[in-house]
């Protein structure tokens, strides 16, 4: 059965059509404005958003192209009871999937539509297992993003893919440069062709030496049969150099070598093999410091900066984060078979206000632990790290002390900040839970409604 977001501001067509698709099975959730069916869609995917055209505060098509950004693959049907020749055209231009009528026969309709499209989401399901599958061992649905840095991003690399060119990506830890890197091998004409990875600093010199250029049979002790090494492994494709700036010095000057002359030299011969080989590499540290300190060749920095990429951490593209988690969250609820359907807004707030230093690795890590402990129907602040829960904006945590007291960031904190954050993050999720009702979300927060009207104008909620 598939999972319905339900989004118009009049109550009683959202109370009809959530009753109606219960009761075939679906899974339902109701918003009772365009801006709130937004903010259900940061926390979870749904297969089907059925939403009115005309609402006050976001329209039905903005929401769709909101919808198709973020989530291509869910089907869209807009319902309209002011039916004109200009909103249907807007609705064909924005991309939705069927646009029907509010009239007697609404029900029916969306009810046929509903089947139509549940039935293709399982032959689908079916049909494109594999292929799934294998975009996620290549790492190509793994890069998430809608900030305009991520953007500057997907454009760079289909840019550069095309091309031959060598790429150095630099970035903090955990930023997912290796996946940037297969990206741009499974986009070019190398596609076909190995794509192989090593880890510079996880080698000894003289043995990343033998795994890189290989060695024929008698070069050392130990070395009884001639190998292959993964230059020659990768050629026609790409060979991927992470850590590159924990290279030694004289590991430096004969990678340097084959760069320039596109040749390597087994150890223990005399002879020189051509390659076809694009070189990618990838550090976490600041080589133009690097080279200023003598630790790294200022010739082979340009040798393999030919194109430079920099990922930026987590921090900077916060934008992203919502995204991300959700991704992750899907991921993991399905290979963990645990009945859970969303995030609650208040720990994606909180999850927005910290700073990741572990960046998206982090972030994957902190998901999968949330949702393995997670007993409810949504991921809940109490399942987060405390570090997470008791985050401030700026990476400070208020974390609790033993004797119940919060103990002060060394850094200091934002009272006020802080405080603020908290107050629209519980506002955000008491109006989620009530479905947008809000007299409700006031009784959810023990307040009265003036108070509670106070604090959303205050706090500039829709």
């Amino acid at each position: 059965m598939a999972s319905i977001l339900i989004v118009d501001d009049e109550r009683s067509i959202c109370e009809l059509l959530e009753i109606t698709f219960r009761k075939d099975g679906h899974r339902v959730e109701i918003a009772m404005s365009g801006e709130l069916g937004r903010r259900r869609l940061e926390s979870r995917i749904f297969d089907i958003i059925i939403s009115d055209i005309r609402m006050p505060d976001m329209s039905g098509v903005d929401l769709l192209a909101y919808a198709k950004e973020v989530s291509p693959s869910t089907i869209f049907l807009l319902i309209t009871g002011v039916p004109t020749v200009e909103t249907a055209i807007a609705a064909v231009n924005a991309g939705a999937d069927r646009y029907v009528i509010k009239d007697h026969d609404l029900v029916d309709q969306l009810r046929r539509a509903v089947a139509q499209v549940d039935e293709s989401l399982q032959l689908k399901n079916e049909a494109g297992y594999l292929r799934r599958e294998l975009r996620r061992l290549t790492g190509q649905d793994n890069i998430i993003g809608r900030s305009p840095k991520m953007r500057a991003i997907f454009d760079l690399i289909s840019t550069v893919a095309p091309q031959s060119s060598r790429i150095l990506i630099t970035g903090e830890s955990g930023t997912g440069k290796e996946l940037v890197a297969r990206a741009i091998h499974e986009n070019s004409s190398r596609s076909q062709a190995p794509f192989i990875t090593v880890n510079c600093g996880a080698f000894p010199e003289t043995l990343l030496e033998s795994e890189l250029f290989g060695y024929l049979k008698g070069a050392f002790t130990g070395a009884n049969e001639n190998r292959q090494g993964l230059f020659q492994a990768a050629h026609g494709g790409t060979l991927f150099l992470d850590e590159i700036g924990d290279m030694s010095p004289s590991m430096q000057v004969k990678l340097y070598r084959v760069l320039q002359e596109g040749k390597i030299r087994p150890l223990g011969s005399t002879e020189e093999t051509d390659i076809d080989v694009r070189v990618i590499a990838a550090t976490n540290r600041d080589l133009e410091k690097a080279i200023a300190a003598g630790d790294f060749r200022e010739d082979l920095f340009y040798r393999l900066s030919v194109i430079p990429l920099h990922l930026p951490p987590l921090r900077e593209r916060r934008e992203d984060i919502p995204l991300l988690a959700r991704a992750f969250f899907e991921r993991f609820r399905k290979s963990m078979e645990k009945p859970v359907e969303g995030i609650e807004p208040a720990a994606i707030a909180q999850m927005e206000a910290y700073d990741w230093p572990g960046n998206v690795r982090e972030l994957e890590n902190t998901m999968e632990r949330s949702v393995a402990l997670e007993t409810g129907r949504l991921i809940s602040l109490s399942v987060l790290p405390e570090k997470i829960r008791y985050g401030v904006p700026g990476g400070g945590a208020v974390e609790p002390s033993k004797n119940g007291r919060p103990v002060l960031p060394e850094g200091g904190l934002d009272l006020e900040h802080y405080i603020q954050d908290t107050e629209r993050a519980y506002l955000l999720a008491a109006l989620e839970a009530s479905g947008g009702v809000g007299t409700r979300a006031a009784e959810l927060l023990k307040m009265s409604y003036r108070s509670y009207r106070h604090y959303v104008k205050k706090y500039n909620i829709t």
